[in-house]
């Protein structure tokens, strides 16, 4: 259930920075294809939300956090991380990746899932919460969100991040599999067939709906990996000056709504409304 991390104006609608530097050196070379977009938005959003509550470190929740993907570097800017995963082995790699990064002491690690959450973690505890790659393997994703908004203060930023349908449509396609793209495209939860190892895909309007079910205000909605899982490995290792350009290439196409429409992942983030209901 872990995700790979991939931005933000102020209160919760944000928008990507074109220039992506900024990128956490942790997470370059190749693993910045996949977490640009996210990262930024996400630093620029907990930088907002630390400024709003006037405290430097926050209380952060990852659910379904995994080896520490983004909980790592965001314990690295000097937040406090709470991770809740079903599997030990992933908890393990992430106390390990904490203890080399130094900052162990910033990094917890609980095992848990969103339907149970809070048999682990405190109600309404946490001034950010990251939900990656969660809704797509829970038996009720409405219910699992409600649980995670529930977990945040008032105003608290939720970070989620979903397998987008079209991405998979596009991928089939390319790949030759025609008619499993088909399949992807008819699909109400977007699989294209038994052999497909996500159980659930989703639109950009269905997690705007989710979300705003849970109580949360959207603020902006990006496409991640649009191009990334396309281009060929070689060109980008090989080419001079390939990777940034398709950093930014990505950068540029992840808030338009065409492209978003075919993207592997879509990313939204949100603000706690002060009347969003409790968890079911």
């Amino acid at each position: 259930m872990s995700a790979d991390p991939r931005s933000p104006s102020e209160g919760p609608a944000r928008t990507v920075h074109r220039g992506v530097n900024a990128v956490s050196d942790s997470m370059r070379p190749r693993a910045s294809l996949r977490t640009a977009v996210v990262w930024e938005v996400l630093k620029d959003a907990l930088d907002q939300r630390a400024k709003e509550t006037g405290r430097d470190a926050l209380d952060v929740l990852d659910t379904g956090g995994g080896t520490g993907n983004f909980a790592v570097p965001v314990a690295k800017l000097g937040h406090r991380l709470t991770v809740v995963d079903p599997s030990p082995n992933a908890l393990f790699a992430l106390e390990r990746r904490a203890a080399e990064a130094g900052v162990a002491d910033r990094v917890r690690g609980v095992q848990g899932d969103a339907l149970g959450l809070f048999d682990v973690v405190e109600r309404g505890g946490y001034d950010a919460v990251l939900c990656h790659g969660v809704l797509e393997y829970v038996d009720d994703p409405a219910e699992g969100l409600h649980n995670v908004v529930a977990a945040l203060r008032p105003a608290g930023t939720l970070s989620l991040l979903a397998a987008g349908s079209g991405g998979a449509v596009l991928a089939r396609a390319l790949a030759g599999h025609f008619n499993e793209a088909r399949a992807a495209l008819t699909d109400p939860a977007g699989r294209w067939g038994e052999g497909d190892p996500v159980p659930r895909r989703f639109t950009a309007e269905q997690l705007r709906e989710l979300a705003d079910g849970a109580g949360v205000d959207v603020g902006a909605v990006h496409g991640v990996r649009v191009f990334a899982d396309l281009v060929p490995g070689a060109l980008v290792d090989t080419e001079p000056g390939a990777m940034e350009a398709l950093l930014k290439l990505e950068a540029a196409a992840a808030e338009l709504d065409a492209f978003q429409a075919v993207a592997t992942q879509l990313h939204v983030l949100g603000e706690k409304r002060a009347e969003a209901r409790a968890s079911r």
